[in-house]
């Protein structure tokens, strides 16, 4: 017999209890409304009769609700060495294919990996540093040239913007003074000059050799 079996016994036992409950409320209302002497007296051993029945039900009762609470605990510990046995049957089988993959991996194996991966990526950092190393590039220039060479560029952009602002390659050049060079007077306004052989003869010198 299982728990559901008895639990429904026990229900119908409570059913029965209520109902002499019920019978037992009608009998006290009898022996209210009854004069005392033999009519109450047999009432009152009807009422007896009922309630011994329902002690005896309401012993069934409470022996049934005990069986089925061991029967309770019983299945209960039953499921709790079940659900043992399947949590061991897991970790042996998990032990065992843990301990096959160990076989299979070691930690100085690992380690000499790492190692080698070390190795590795630094020869590949000194493989990236060597080409892209700069050729014919200066490597002593201190902060002293740096500041030099920075007061020479401001330098020479000044003397650029000299002459109302307008760069040297842009300003004209300056022709040289011919009659400077020729050492030639100068003629005075209103006058006119005859021609000078000596002067003449220095002019023609001059254009024969600047056309050599």
């Amino acid at each position: 017999m299982n728990s559901f079996q008895i639990g429904k016994r026990g229900e119908s036992v409570d059913e029965k209890i209520k109902r002499l409950d019920a019978e037992l409320s009608r009998y006290k209302e009898q022996i209210k409304k009854t004069r005392p002497g033999p009519a109450q007296e047999a009432v009152k051993a009807r009422a007896m009769r009922v309630l011994k029945q329902k002690r005896m039900y309401e012993g069934q009762r409470d022996m049934l609700y005990n069986q089925t609470f061991n029967l309770d605990q019983v299945a209960f510990a039953a499921e709790g060495i079940k659900d043992a046995q399947q949590t061991m049957t897991a970790l042996k089988s998990a032990n065992k294919e843990l301990k096959g993959m160990m076989k299979t991996v070691k930690i100085q194996d690992i380690d000499n990996m790492q190692d080698e991966m070390m190795d590795l990526m630094d020869v590949s950092n000194e493989i990236q540093e060597s080409l892209g190393r700069s050729y014919s590039v200066p490597d002593d220039i201190d902060e002293d040239d740096l500041m030099g060479e920075l007061d020479a560029l401001e330098s020479d952009m000044g003397r650029e913007t000299e002459s109302d602002g307008v760069p040297s390659y842009l300003q004209p050049d300056n022709e040289p003074d011919l009659e400077s060079e020729l050492h030639l007077p100068s003629a005075p306004s209103g006058h006119t000059v005859p021609p000078n052989r000596n002067n003449a003869q220095a002019l023609l010198h001059f254009c024969i050799f600047s056309s050599e």
